[in-house]
């Protein structure tokens, strides 16, 4: 729906050193505060996204070719091609953008957090700390967009591991490298399915899960849009509805009848009416 017009963002795993450049780039752009945090064992820090920390860059040791190597990966809002949180949220605070960012109109949000359960990557997060509280997320630095700049974040990176530009292009590049290095790329895309696709893509040398990614193949997400099953339990609410009823309906006139004939027969049989059926005679 989106991707013949909608930008988006190519991360290679491979390519990322953990300089955490991009995070940093992130909250100076988005002007987020830091975040006192315990020591993490994965070395990543803070452990997981926040409502004050937008991008993060995880840390994973992993084996290869007998080898145990560190893998990095940044972070944020997939920023899904049809979004899970937009589905759910039933004042329509979220919203997909034809440029590819999904974002976020703080004066609808009424705070039920229906996207952060909705959403099958765990990205939207809530201001717990705060008396109005809000629900953040990587906003793909789209007032950069707008006026023809790359996301903080591609910007930073000093290695090119994160690459910015149009959905289809990206693609058709991961594709090139896949082909050019099958030796060093596992051939799968990741986002270009998983959930109905997403404008942010990455590429690896690892399977995927051992990155920490939810995947089809495990069954941890699904390949089609998740707002799909949705519409197919609310397409089938009215027939379902109207099924229920007549079968209701059925089994209480069925019900009511049987007792008024029951009750009939306790009459007709009870010793009063027998007595007065004998003088008649």
């Amino acid at each position: 729906m989106y991707e013949d017009l909608s930008y988006g963002m190519l991360i290679d795993v491979t390519l990322c050193i953990g300089c955490k450049g991009c995070q940093i780039a992130c909250k100076q752009w988005n002007d987020l505060p830091a975040e006192k945090t315990a020591f993490n064992a994965d070395w990543s820090n803070p452990p997981e996204l926040t409502a004050r920390t937008w991008k993060r860059v995880g840390h994973h040791l992993v084996q290869k070719g007998g080898k145990l190597l560190w893998r990095f990966v940044p972070l944020a809002c997939m920023h899904c091609n049809e979004p899970a949180c937009e589905a759910a949220c039933f004042v329509h605070a979220f919203y997909k953008t034809p440029e590819g960012p999904v974002l976020y109109k703080e004066n609808l949000c009424v705070g039920c957090r229906y996207c952060m359960v909705a959403c099958p990557f765990g990205v939207p997060k809530f201001e717990w700390d705060k008396t109005f509280p809000l629900v953040l997320k990587c906003r793909m630095c789209f007032e950069r967009i707008a006026e023809g700049q790359q996301p903080s974040c591609a910007t930073a990176c000093p290695t090119g591991a994160t690459l910015f530009g149009r959905r289809d292009e990206l693609l058709a590049e991961a594709r090139n490298r896949i082909n050019a290095n099958p030796d060093k790329y596992v051939p799968h895309i990741y986002g270009e399915k998983e959930a109905g696709g997403t404008s942010v893509l990455y590429l690896s040398d690892v399977p995927f899960h051992e990155l920490g990614f939810k995947t089809v193949e495990r069954g941890e997400i699904p390949a089609e849009p998740i707002p799909s099953f949705s519409d197919r339990i609310v397409r089938w609410t009215l027939p379902v509805a109207a099924t229920w009823t007549a079968v209701l309906g059925g089994l209480y006139w069925y019900t009511k009848r049987r007792a008024e004939v029951e009750e009939s027969m306790k009459r007709h049989n009870s010793p009063q009416n027998k007595g007065e059926g004998s003088q008649n005679d």
